[in-house]
């Protein structure tokens, strides 16, 4: 479908593609990889035609539709929901159109293409995705105006998806999602119509929603089929291959020119040595597959370790004011946990790391920690506090005054600054290096624990792997708020989810969770459905029998809903007797005092937990059940 044929393109003296050619097969979704500033989002708009080619070409089939994120994101009076389907372009033009035609073949034509593109459902279309994206009922009928600059970026992702073009672009379309949302933008992506072309470091996705890789590197590009984890098994392999190659190679022209050395001068072997000559000018290079190192992250730990447990929240609460953010937490951290937080942005995970960190106070309730407590927050908003003109290594001398300058360098280097790097003014940083150094600002003095909130923004896929060594490796504690599936489940070993006021631990892993939040998507989307279809039948008249029909389900209705009702009580019950217990096992002592019973609990906790997710599933199903009828 998409071809892209023998292009090259510079940018200043940098050559970003050297007769570079690919061709993306018709209906697949590929993932576009390569290291930070190889030109990846260069290629992107020339596909898009805002940028051309210094030679070669890209092509594309007549009539198909491309479609991208606008750089621009909306903030006008619009609402949300209007915005995304202003994005279906044709829809918008017949509506209109509609409104205005007098011609009797013509409003007929209008209303079949309008039949034919599905109009009608494209507002439940529209409030589909957006809802996926993290915007509820209410919040669709805001104008964009109302909403921040990274809210904002979600609605225009949302208009790209709901117009579905033939080809899609998208360049990190997860920088802006909450882990909710990125889940919910994998399940997406995977059931796309058309073909994809996505950017992203997002390990998980490129697994996931993608069937092929295509590789930018060194100016070239090379499609790969499967997700990333087959395309690194694959181009390890081929590495070793060309490898292999050089070396049998290199050994051939060694011999050649040493007979070429050594009889040149002789005229009985000129001959023979003039025909080995003409073979080494023949013979090619093979070029062996260089990967760049990526420099280690350095988190170093406290020098000496608490006693646990490090922190004990009993009963507290957080906000702001007058304003409860989070109560009833019962909670205990230990010295070396690994714990991410669950929950769509807007729940509290801020404020709850706020409060953990130390940086405010509970408004009821305690929370007990020593006062040896050294702890540690990164988050993407304070990179706006580094200085622009400034240094790597004027940052580091700030915390280290007294230290003599081969010190200062010594660390620099250390957290990934070395030589002439470590003079690079901040405002030449690119965004993942700024990223780095604020990480290590942050970890200077060797903390107890390490908050780190989206840490992964701006990082490309092997310094995700290098963070990912890096906190694994870290001895203190980590608190983890993250959209990257891949860094949680590789450092993370207990979850607490964070929504309904409160923070809770999550009994299950990250694909227990995924289940969890599309299921909810997908019930949003049948309740959308099925009140749409309500409404449709109320404004096509027929009241009256549609009451008495509304009479004669509801009757047929009446055991399915007792069992429903049923279902909900033992889910509250249930839900309960496990905060109950949360609350006797959030109490650190209880395990000091009784350890027997503390055992006990945890495991009747298991088992009310596991009673809980049937109680779940059979609500569910009785939930779907009374859909259908």
């Amino acid at each position: 479908m998409l071809t892209i044929n023998d292009i090259t393109y510079r940018l200043g003296e940098r050559l970003l593609l050297d007769h570079a050619s690919a061709s993306l097969p018709d209906g697949s979704r590929v993932g576009l990889v390569g290291r930070n500033g190889t030109g990846k989002t260069t290629l992107f708009r020339m596909i898009t035609g805002d940028l051309s080619p210094e030679g070669g070409n890209i092509s594309l089939p007549k009539g198909r539709r491309i479609g991208g994120v606008a750089q621009e994101a909306p903030g006008g009076p619009e609402t949300l929901i209007e915005v995304v389907l202003a994005a279906d372009t044709e829809r918008a033009a017949l509506l209109a159109e509609s409104e205005t035609a007098t011609d009797p073949l013509r409003i007929a034509e209008i209303g079949t293409r309008l039949a034919d593109i599905d109009a009608h459902s494209a507002p439940a279309r529209a409030a589909t995705v957006l809802h996926g994206l993290g915007f509820n009922e209410e919040a669709q009928q805001r104008p964009c105006s109302d909403f921040s600059g990274g809210w904002r970026m979600r609605v225009a992702l949302a208009a790209v998806l709901f117009s579905q073009p033939d080809l899609l672009l998208l360049d990190e379309p997860t920088n802006y999602l909450d882990l909710e949302g990125t889940l919910w933008l994998y399940d997406y992506l995977e059931r796309y119509p058309h073909t994809v072309l996505v950017v992203s470091h997002d390990r998980e996705l490129l697994d996931t929603c993608v069937d092929h890789i295509l590789h930018l590197d060194g100016g070239k590009l090379t499609i790969y089929r499967g997700g990333y984890t087959s395309f690194a098994k694959q181009r390890a392999e081929k590495q070793m291959q060309l490898s292999k190659a050089k070396e049998k190679q290199d050994a051939e022209r060694k011999h050649l020119q040493a007979f070429v050395d050594r009889f040149k001068a002789k005229a009985s072997k000129a001959r023979q040595a003039q025909s080995r000559v003409k073979r080494l000018e023949k013979m090619g290079t093979i070029d062996t597959i260089v990967d760049r190192d990526v420099q280690p992250f350095s988190l170093p730990g406290p020098e000496r370790p608490l006693a646990p447990p490090m922190i004990v929240l009993d009963n507290a609460s957080a906000g702001y004011g007058d304003r409860t953010v989070l109560s009833k937490l019962n909670l205990t951290l230990l010295p070396d946990d690994r714990i991410a937080l669950l929950g769509s942005n807007g729940n509290g995970k801020s404020t709850f790391c706020k409060l953990i960190g130390g940086r405010m106070a509970p408004l009821t309730g305690t929370m007990r920690s020593s006062s040896k407590l050294e702890t540690a927050y990164f988050a993407q908003h304070q990179l706006d506090e580094l200085r622009l003109e400034d240094t790597p290594v004027a940052h580091l001398r700030d915390l280290m005054p007294d230290a003599p300058e081969a010190k200062v360098r010594s660390k620099a280097a250390q957290i990934g600054f070395p030589a002439a790097k470590a003079e690079t003014p901040v405002k030449n940083l690119s965004g993942g290096e700024k990223a780095r150094l604020m990480l290590g600002l942050a970890a200077f003095g060797g903390p107890h624990l390490l908050i780190l909130d989206e840490p992964t923004n701006h990082l490309d896929i092997d310094s995700r792997t290098a963070l990912v060594n890096a906190i694994n490796d870290y001895p203190g504690a980590v608190i983890l708020v993250s959209h990257d599936r891949f860094l949680i489940e590789s450092c993370a070993d207990r979850l607490w989810i964070v929504g309904d006021g409160t923070v809770k631990n999550f009994d299950g892993d990250m694909e227990d969770y995924r289940s969890l939040v599309l299921g909810g998507a997908k019930a949003a989307r049948r309740e959308k459905a099925a009140s749409d279809k309500a409404s449709e039948a109320a404004a096509s008249g027929g009241k009256a029998e549609e009451r008495k029909g509304a009479a004669v389900k509801r009757v047929a209705q009446g055991p399915l809903r007792q069992k429903l009702n049923l279902a909900e009580a033992k889910i509250a019950k249930l839900t309960g007797l496990i905060e109950k217990v949360d609350g006797v096992l959030g109490n650190g002592s209880a395990f000091a005092r009784d350890p027997d019973k503390a055992r006990e609990l945890s495991k009747q906790r298991a088992v009310l937990a596991k009673t809980l997710e049937a109680a779940e599933e059979e609500w569910l199903e009785l939930s779907a059940e009374l859909e259908s009828a």
